[in-house]
């Protein structure tokens, strides 16, 4: 089984095997009856609620999850382990990572679930953050190839957001404390990453469940996966999620970091720049009429068969110019400039030499 981008439930139950029932609580069951586990590890006063894979599709912050667990175990972190108890629900909706899903098993988004609870997982991870009344909260996704850290940046490798409270995006003491912590996470990676840390957009939405913990008064974190240059498999992502989280904790131990808020905001926020490809010389087929020497922009539907993750060329605009920058570049070859391609917004390129010519597999 294919697992870099995919990670299914099946897997991550081999994970959790090496944990005894001390550590290991399930919670309760998803709509399809499957179990949704929860680690308890450290025994510090200062309570972390984490969780991951509120979208089946987005497995990096996962992954990179269950590499952080065993460096926060080892026997060299002694101090963070009696400075923490950390509640990792390592994936919130296994339906739909069992699919490769945004959705639940009910095709409910559960990050626009908070008001309504209609979701047994969203029901579960807000009786969680009720009972456990965490001092922080890591709510962990990834985002698509589409952002910019920035207008005219890099792609945005990593993204951070102090959710809103309220419409007036009031800096409450609370998203004061999420503030300095990505300030610090930045400040951590930011010669690694130059110019491809962003700001992710912060319009408050009380559906979501990072803005619905924020105005409830818990300091909240959204941490969004992005992409790195060539890295569709999110491998160099992966070990750049791992080392915020490090950060992450390094800071809230070292009282000597002080970050103010302003520092926050002067993180660029994610603009929508990218497509995943650029293909260049083509001929069109638009309402009949055949149009030689365009651009398409293509963006990668990832879907799965066969329990591999395939990235497939979808048509997203086109035009002899493109306000839009790619992550790659393709001038077709003159044998294949004759060859028509029929454009449909939003549709898979049809034509199977194309398909075989552009489509990635994990």
């Amino acid at each position: 089984m294919a697992c870099k981008r995919y990670y299914p439930p099946e897997k991550l139950q081999q994970f959790l095997t090496q944990f005894d029932s001390s550590e290991k609580i399930t919670l309760g069951f998803s709509v399809q009856n499957r179990p949704i586990e929860m680690l308890e590890i450290g025994s510090g006063n200062y309570k972390v609620l984490i969780w991951s894979q509120m979208h089946g599709n987005e497995t990096t912050t996962t992954k990179a999850l269950l590499d952080f667990i065993p460096w926060f175990l080892d026997g060299n972190q002694k101090t963070l382990q009696s400075s923490f108890t950390l509640f990792i629900i390592p994936q919130l909706n296994p339906d739909g990572s069992n699919v490769y899903s945004r959705y639940n098993a009910n095709n409910i988004d559960l990050n626009r679930d908070a008001i309504d609870q209609s979701q047994p997982e969203s029901r579960i991870l807000r009786a969680t953050y009720e009972k456990i009344q965490p001092d922080l909260c890591l709510n962990l996704h990834g985002q698509r190839t589409l952002y910019s850290a920035g207008k005219g940046g890099r792609s945005a490798s990593l993204s951070f957001l102090s959710p809103a409270a309220d419409i007036e995006g009031t800096v409450t003491p609370a998203r004061k404390k999420s503030m300095g912590l990505i300030t610090a996470m930045v400040k951590a990676l930011e010669e690694e990453l130059p110019y491809s840390i962003g700001r992710y957009d912060g319009t408050f939405n009380p559906n979501c469940v990072g803005d619905s913990i924020s105005q409830s008064g818990t300091a909240t974190i959204l941490f969004e996966a992005g992409h790195f240059p060539d890295d569709y498999q999110r491998e160099q992502t992966q070990s750049y999620v791992l080392k915020a989280y490090k950060a992450l904790f390094i800071a809230l131990i070292d009282h000597n970091q002080v970050f103010e808020s302003k520092e926050y905001f002067m993180i660029p926020e994610n603009e929508n720049e990218f497509c995943d490809l650029i293909l260049s010389s083509a001929t069109i087929l638009v309402d009949g009429n055949e149009i030689k020497n365009q651009k398409i922009a293509i963006q990668f539907r990832e879907t799965l068969l066969d329990g591999k993750v395939y990235f497939l060329p979808e048509m997203k605009t086109f035009g002899s110019k493109l306000n839009l920058r790619a992550h790659k570049y393709l001038k077709l070859s003159p044998s294949l400039q004759n060859n028509v391609i029929e454009f449909k917004k939003g549709n898979l390129i049809e034509n199977i030499a194309f398909n075989e010519l552009f489509a990635l597999k994990n």
